[in-house]
């Protein structure tokens, strides 16, 4: 079974990093950049600040506490533990992946190892938890997903993670955006018993 899987992710991996032309190569290499998303960033914690102010903080601990605790699961734990190479790295795959230059002409292969995916943790993370914050405010919110789908094709067309990297990761993403919110709500629900708790004497 465990097998099968494997080489049904391979083909699935050969199939989507097909689709490629010189055109995007470079386009998809800078969009994969998290610096490149910065605008994006600034623009969240814009709103953030905007909507609720002075309480803006209780929000960044929320989605800090959701990226740190994807980069924990996939980069400290599950990518040494699995130790599965990634598909510019994995010598059967030679010759066969699409493989990208970065802008100093040299190609682009990532880290040694890629199970799970941290661009598909951090960036559903992100998308999970700004959809739960603003999504009564911000019918558009829903965008991000978007954001996150594309940000991590990126990673298959440039040969970096498996699309079973990708779904793994895709779902720890959704699952700690999810647990950041329950802890920016929790906070909420602190820090206003406090305040209640202050009136009342």
């Amino acid at each position: 079974m465990i097998e099968w899987l494997k080489e049904l992710d391979r083909e699935l991996l050969l199939y989507l990093n097909s689709f490629h032309t010189p055109f995007l190569d470079p386009v998809m290499f800078w969009i994969t950049k998290t610096l490149f998303w910065l605008p994006l960033y600034l623009f969240l914690l814009f709103i953030t600040i905007k909507y609720f102010k002075k309480d803006w903080w209780i929000i960044i601990i929320g989605i800090a506490f959701a990226i740190l605790l994807t980069d924990r699961i996939t980069s400290g734990f599950m990518k040494p533990y699995f130790e599965r190479l990634r598909p510019s790295r994995e010598p059967a795959l030679q010759g066969l992946v699409h493989l990208v230059k970065d802008s100093a002409g040299k190609i682009y292969t990532g880290g040694k190892y890629g199970f799970a995916s941290s661009h598909a943790a951090n960036t559903f993370a992100t998308a999970m938890f700004f959809w739960l914050v603003f999504r009564h405010r911000y019918r558009w919110m829903w965008v991000l997903f978007v954001w996150a789908v594309v940000m991590t094709y990126t990673r298959i067309y440039l040969g970096a993670h498996y699309p079973g990297d990708i779904l793994v990761g895709l779902l720890i993403g959704l699952l700690c955006g999810w647990i950041g919110y329950k802890v920016q709500q929790w906070i909420w629900k602190r820090k206003y018993k406090e305040v209640q708790q202050l009136q009342a004497k």
